[in-house]
């Protein structure tokens, strides 16, 4: 969304949880933003943020999840720029269907969460896994300009 003082992204982001693992969904995008994160892409317009979130999963991993619970929310906002960037975070382990082996925004696979750590994560992502594990965070506010390290505060 472009605004008159500069443009709005709204985006999300989930953590499928298996509850008989423990183990959680990545994909290992190869688009934008490369490595792994959890599945997640953007609102289009006239679409809830919960929807989509749902429909994001069943395009990116062919599977279908309910019960989403908000996590917390992670907002960029351009040096420079009046651009900000949202991200919509939620959790769920209830879900059905097949899960793909691939799509065209990559490869898409179970990992425990302490394997995830020691992996090749998408940018950022490091930064988002403490909102889906920790109930004492709701929100993190970043700062990003393209000559500049990435900097985000936890709240």
């Amino acid at each position: 969304m472009r605004t008159e003082k500069g443009t709005v992204e709204f985006t999300n982001m989930v953590m499928v949880e298996d509850k008989e693992t423990g183990r959680v969904l990545v994909q290992e995008r190869r688009k934008s933003w490369t490595g792994l994160s959890f599945p997640g892409g953007h609102v289009e317009q006239y679409e809830s943020i919960v929807d989509s979130a749902i429909r994001e999963v069943k395009e990116e991993t062919g599977l279908d999840i309910q019960n989403l619970h908000h996590c917390g929310i992670i907002h960029w906002v351009h040096k420079t720029r009046s651009d900000r960037y949202i991200v919509f975070l939620y959790k769920t382990n209830d879900f059905s269907g097949e899960l793909l082996a691939e799509t065209d925004e990559g490869r898409v696979f179970w990992i425990s969460p302490d394997e995830l750590k020691y992996q090749k994560l998408s940018k950022n992502f490091g930064n988002y896994i403490p909102m889906f594990f920790d109930d004492n965070l709701n929100e993190a506010y970043g700062l990003w300009h393209e000559d500049e390290p990435d900097t985000l505060i936890y709240k």
